[in-house]
């Protein structure tokens, strides 16, 4: 494995040519078909940077080389926005990388799916410490079969679901079928967001490496620490797993900010890569740890116009709720998908279901382009993003409100939340 990073400076782009270089260069990659996966719009960093260094180092030396979007559920991206996503034009299609091959992950199609295996009831009851106890097929996209080798690159943020995002979860869920998918993220539901995000060691987590253990494909991690859209201050290359590991130290000392009073107000600038709550809601996960009971979070985002571009319907049946609500009426939504039970119980944070009555722990509150009739039957608060002003909030946090711009990836924690192994802010 090689790699770089420093948590007060970001890497240049030679630095980071010369890892690409070097962490593929000891790949046996020469006439190979290769598979990249990466992460769509929603994530940060210098994506045509890395898509152009991935591209020059093997275009000389593999038999093929494509790349696929690893969308989880997020909706298709077109020609358009995939030509944005890795800094190309349709010229640089039809010239320099003509032979790369540009493919979104088709995850509403049954036909996308290849079955690696099955993770049994019992191994499944100890993998989530005995949070469930069932059995899960394992299914990816059949795409990968076609290679003989995948490179999986990302960013690693603190993750609501995997505890750190990276390395493998660009299988699963990245690429992966609805079963596992709605699995996982309904384990992190139950475990909640609140528990698990920044945390290295989960049964979300372990979950995936185990399923990741059924896909024989040899596979080259290389893993990334962002600062916003252009920095990269960590980037390693190797063993999925190690590059993911170095990328978690570092993600661990940058990307969680430890205070020691929580804020009853939070307003969370949402950048424009989030496209709907779906994703827009990190702005939710990342605070709610910081937000005192009875506080609240407004999500600020006057460029989103949908729940979810891909689960609306759905959330407009179930609303956004607590795990209790849920847990404790399972026969009214056990055949929901797991995924959007999780976004809901993620979005709504902590809270109690007892004798019909929900209460949460914390109110939240959307300032976006959502009609406020729709906010309110989803159980979300409203505010007009006409005549809110995030301005009229800053340097207040002696009264006990925070903004946060380009909210989404830093985590905030509690310093009283620490843990044994937990980084220094």
């Amino acid at each position: 494995m090689v790699g770089k990073g420093h948590p007060d400076q970001l890497l240049s782009e030679s630095e980071s040519a010369a890892i690409i270089s070097d962490g593929l260069g000891r790949e046996p990659l020469d006439q190979k078909r290769v598979l990249v996966l990466t992460p769509d719009c929603t994530r940060s960093g210098p994506m045509p940077m890395m898509f152009r260094l991935i591209a020059e180092h093997l275009l000389p030396r593999v038999q093929k080389l494509d790349f696929l979007i690893a969308l989880g559920t997020h909706r298709q991206m077109d020609r358009e926005a995939i030509n944005g996503l890795y800094g190309i034009t349709d010229a640089d299609r039809k010239g320099k990388y003509h032979k790369v091959g540009l493919f979104n992950h088709q995850w509403e199609n049954p036909e996308t799916f290849w079955q690696a295996g099955v993770i049994g009831a019992e191994e499944m009851s100890k993998l989530s410490r005995g949070r469930i106890q069932e059995s899960v097929s394992v299914s990816l996209n059949k795409l990968i079969l076609d290679y003989d080798h995948l490179i999986l690159y990302g960013p690693v943020f603190p993750h609501e679901v995997a505890g750190f995002s990276g390395g493998h979860k660009y299988l699963f869920p990245g690429i992966a079928g609805p079963e596992i998918i709605n699995f996982t993220h309904w384990l992190g539901a139950l475990l909640t967001s609140f528990e698990i995000i920044g945390r290295i060691n989960t049964p979300t987590r372990a979950v995936i490496e185990r399923a990741a253990q059924m896909v024989q494909v040899p596979r080259t991690g290389i893993s990334s620490v962002v600062e916003g859209a252009e920095g990269i201050s960590g980037l390693y290359a190797g063993p999925v797993l190690e590059a993911w590991s170095e990328a978690v130290a570092l993600s661990m000392r940058t990307q969680i900010k430890w205070i020691d009073r929580p804020y009853r107000l939070v307003v969370s600038v949402m950048p424009e890569m989030y496209e709907d709550i779906w994703t827009g809601a990190k702005g939710m996960y990342k605070l709610e740890p910081v937000i005192a009971d009875k506080g609240e979070v407004i999500i600020y985002a006057p460029h989103i116009r949908e729940i979810s571009y891909t689960h609306g319907r759905l959330l407009d049946q179930v609303g956004y709720h607590c795990r209790d609500y849920f847990v404790k009426q399972w026969d009214r939504f056990r055949e929901f998908p797991g995924g959007v039970l999780a976004h809901s119980t993620h979005l709504r944070g902590r809270g109690s279901f007892e004798n019909g009555v929900e209460q949460a722990r914390i109110k939240v509150t959307l300032a976006t382009a959502i009609p406020k009739e729709r906010c309110e039957k989803l159980g979300l608060g409203y505010r007009d993003p006409a005549t809110f002003n995030p301005k009229d909030y800053e340097d207040r946090e002696d009264e006990g409100i925070k903004v946060i711009e380009r909210a989404g990836e830093i985590l905030y924690r509690l310093n009283s939340q620490r843990e044994d192994g937990d980084g220094k802010g």
